[in-house]
């Protein structure tokens, strides 16, 4: 395709990340006629998807973040009965919380997990602290969150037009239809629009769109623990630390995410690497519920993802003609909570998007 064409479609999804291959995926269930094209200003699952953690537990903390844990609860499961070979697995999974927060624990968790006490951690290194207590829990789930939107997008790719390495330069919503303006010098005419960006917010061409939200983007840091897990291994949740130490078996070691209070940095440069700052951080965290991990974390991973000021997923019109949706700011939960943000974003598209059957 030559530079300066122009393409109609019925919906355009920009961002081929997790988010975004489920909510096309979700597009084409609904509307099996519908044209989609699929943006991304680098290659599918490069940006936050390729650093999730990819790590699914059955609660939220309000009743809305339950629904939607609950519905992609069901939609991973689905996706792992039909297609075997997607990179899912089940994984047990214990939760150490303080006692005193029992009953807000049990109504954080669904009642499918199962919340049920039992009298120590699982690993021999693993501290529960006075005060504290240990849960098992059902209905987790690990997933390499790159390879399974790769599979996904790989299942969609003879049913879409999909541009990687193609820059979004404009966004200009009308009565009738987007345009979009691409950096290749294509012009995109959708009927629909899903803005599915990640941490990139503030990206000229929606910016402006995107700031009534109040969005924000937060850094995400996860270290690695340089020990191999065993078969059986949990997952362990700090739930009160809003963190969790995570077996990466086909990595051959864990992963030890924690909470970093770093707010309002650039996904373009925040990915400097390991600070002794960051380093202090996470050790002093590891030393209160696992000592004797505390030499084996010197490495990692930092990236940043979009929070929203409720604390719940973004998934709203930003125009008047409603014809730009975005599905975002998961607050660090985009994997888990993808399939239920795909459903509400197709769901507002839907009662207005009919497929013509143009062809991309």
């Amino acid at each position: 395709m030559s530079a300066g064409t122009r393409t109609d479609v019925d919906v355009a999804v920009v961002g081929a990340g997790v988010i975004g291959a489920v909510t096309v995926r979700e597009i084409l269930a609904r509307h099996p006629g519908a044209s989609v094209m699929v943006l991304d200003r680098d290659t599918v699952a490069s940006g936050a998807t390729r650093r999730s953690a990819g790590l699914h537990f059955p609660r939220g903390r309000t009743e809305r973040v339950r629904r939607m844990s609950a519905h992609s609860q069901d939609y991973y499961g689905r996706l792992l009965a039909e297609c075997p070979g997607a990179p899912i697995r089940p994984l047990p999974t214990t939760v150490i919380a303080a006692e005193s927060g029992e009953r807000a624990l049990r109504e954080a968790h669904l009642d499918s997990a199962g919340l049920r006490r039992v009298p120590r951690a699982p690993h021999d290194w693993v501290r529960t602290p006075g005060g504290c207590a240990a849960w098992q829990v059902d209905g987790c789930q690990y997933a390499d969150v790159t390879r399974l939107t790769h599979f996904l997008v790989r299942g969609l790719r003879e049913r879409i037009a999909l541009r990687e390495g193609v820059r979004v330069a404009g966004v200009r919503p009308r009565k009738a239809l987007v345009e979009l303006e691409l950096g290749n010098g294509e012009t995109v005419s959708a009927g629909r629009v899903v803005l599915a960006p990640g941490p990139w917010i503030d990206v000229p061409a929606w910016q402006d769109l995107v700031a009534p939200l109040g969005v924000r983007v937060k850094k995400v840091v996860a270290m690695h623990i340089d020990v191999r897990p065993e078969k059986d291994d949990h997952a362990v949740v700090f739930y009160d630390e809003d963190a969790f130490l995570l077996p990466l078996h086909d990595r051959g070691h864990w992963l030890f995410s924690y909470t970093c209070r770093e707010w309002d940095v650039d996904p373009d440069t925040v990915a400097t690497g390991i600070s002794p700052e960051i380093l202090r951080e996470a050790r002093a965290l590891l030393a209160r519920y696992a000592p004797e991990l505390v030499s084996r974390c010197a490495s990692g991973r930092v990236f940043c993802d979009a929070y929203s000021p409720t604390g719940e997923p973004v998934v709203a019109a930003l125009d008047t003609h409603r014809r730009v949706i975005f599905a975002g700011a998961a607050n660090g939960s985009g994997y888990r909570l993808a399939p239920a943000m795909a459903s509400e974003a197709v769901g507002l598209l839907s009662p207005t998007l009919h497929a013509t059957g143009n062809q991309t």
